[in-house]
C-alpha cells in the first residue's frame, strides 16, 4: 500500500499563521504568503530554519482575528497569480515528479497536512486518476483551521466522481499529528509528503516516515522573495520571521540530504496598499505584514519602512500603472532512496 503524504507547511498568508514551525527541535515564526494552502504537495500557512521567535511586538498578529485573517487571504489569493502558479505545476511537473513513486501502485495512502480548503488536493488527485485510473487513494486530511476543513469537504460533497478517494478528516495541527503519531506507534510509511507552509513540522519526522523512494515536497516562498527580508529588517516590530527555501536548503545542506529545486514564479498586484485609505490595499497590508489593522495600530516609521521595502524595485515592479510584488515560491523535493 502506498502512503502519501501532502503536509502544507501551511503559514498564514495563504500559507503563513504565526505559529512556531520546527526544524528537528528548531522552532521559529513562519510566515509566508498562501494560507489557503494549496495543493497537497503541502507544506507549510509558509518549513524550517534556525531562526528564534520574536515576542518584542506589541502589534497583535492577524492570526489573532480569524474571520479577518480570511477575508485577506481570500483577498491575498484574488490579486495573486499563486492559484495559476499551483495548477501549471500540478499540470506540467506533478506526474515526473512522482514517476516513480506512483508507477504500479493500486493505492495511494495520503496525508495532507495544512490542507486549508482542499481544491489544490483534489486537482492532484484528478491529474493522478487521469493518469493511473485503476489506483485508488486513501486520503489524510489534517487541518487545524474549523472553517477551512468545513469548506474543504463542502467542496468534497459538490464534486462528482471522488468515489476512489477515501477521506479521513482531522482538526489539528502538523505538531498534534506528529504527537499523535508517535502516540499510537503507527508504522505505516509513506511514499509522498507535501509540505506547503504548514508550521509545527519537523523534517527529520517527516522524512522518516517516507517509504523507498517516497518524495517529501516542500514548498515555501523563495529566499529572494522580499517579504522575508522586509520581516527579517522589522522583526521586532512586526514580532514575525520570515521562513524561506534558503532556509530549508542551508539546513539539508547542513545534513547531507541531497534534493532537487523547482521554481515556483508568482506576483502579487500591491497597488492599491499605497492608496490611503483604500480597504483593499488594507486588507492586502495586513496580509503581507502579518499585522491586524496594521494601518491603524503601527508607527508612522513602521509604515513608512514598509511601504518602502514594498515599493523598493529590487522586490516589485511598475508595469501599466500597477505595482506588482515578486512574491516567488520554490519547491524542494527530497527523495528517499532506501
Amino acid at each position: 500500500m502506498l502512503l502519501l503524504v501532502c503536509v502544507f507547511y501551511i503559514t498564514k498568508k495563504g500559507g503563513r499563521v504565526q505559529s512556531p514551525f520546527s526544524v528537528d527541535g528548531l522552532f521559529f515564526l513562519s510566515i509566508c504568503p498562501l494560507k489557503k494552502v494549496v495543493i497537497v504537495l503541502y507544506v507549510l500557512d509558509w518549513i524550517c530554519t534556525n531562526m528564534t521567535t520574536v515576542m518584542e511586538s506589541q502589534l497583535r498578529n492577524l492570526i489573532s482575528d480569524s474571520n479577518r485573517f480570511l477575508k485577506c487571504l481570500q483577498h491575498y489569493l484574488k490579486h495573486s497569480t499563486e492559484i495559476q502558479t499551483m495548477q501549471d505545476f500540478i499540470d506540467n511537473l506533478l506526474l515526473d515528479i512522482m514517476a516513480k513513486t506512483v508507477n504500479g501502485k493500486s493505492n495511494l495512502n495520503v496525508i495532507g497536512v495544512g490542507s486549508g480548503t482542499g481544491e489544490h488536493d483534489l486537482q492532484m488527485f484528478s491529474t493522478l486518476h487521469h493518469k493511473y485510473p485503476e489506483m485508488t487513494v486513501d486520503n489524510e486530511v489534517i487541518e487545524p483551521n474549523p472553517k477551512q476543513l468545513r469548506d474543504y469537504k463542502d467542496l468534497v460533497s459538490q464534486t462528482p466522481g471522488l468515489d476512489y478517494i477515501k477521506f479521513n478528516w482531522n482538526k489539528m495541527t502538523a505538531e498534534e499529528f506528529e504527537e499523535q503519531w508517535k502516540d499510537e506507534n503507527r508504522t505505516k510509511k509513506a511514499d509522498l509528503i507535501h509540505m506547503f507552509q504548514d508550521p509545527g513540522a519537523t523534517i527529520s519526522f517527516f522524512k522518516s516516515l517516507l517509504n523507498k523512494n517516497g518524495q517529501l515536497l516542500i514548498t515555501l516562498v523563495s529566499e529572494n522573495f522580499g517579504l522575508v527580508k522586509m520581516h527579517n529588517a522589522y522583526r521586532n516590530q512586526l514580532g514575525t520571521v520570515y521562513l524561506s527555501s534558503g532556509d530549508i536548503k542551508i539546513f539539508l545542506d547542513s545534513k547531507g540530504v541531497s534534493y532537487r529545486s523547482y521554481y515556483l514564479p508568482n506576483e502579487v498586484d500591491i497597488t492599491k496598499c499605497f492608496i490611503e485609505g483604500d480597504e483593499e490595499g488594507e486588507l492586502m497590508i495586513d496580509f503581507l505584514t502579518d499585522v491586524l489593522d496594521f494601518s491603524k495600530t503601527a508607527s508612522p516609521e513602521l509604515k513608512a519602512g514598509v511601504m518602502e521595502f514594498l515599493g523598493c524595485p529590487e522586490f516589485s515592479v511598475k508595469s501599466s500603472g500597477k505595482v506588482l510584488l515578486n512574491a516567488n515560491y520554490e519547491m524542494i523535493v527530497i527523495e528517499q532512496l532506501t
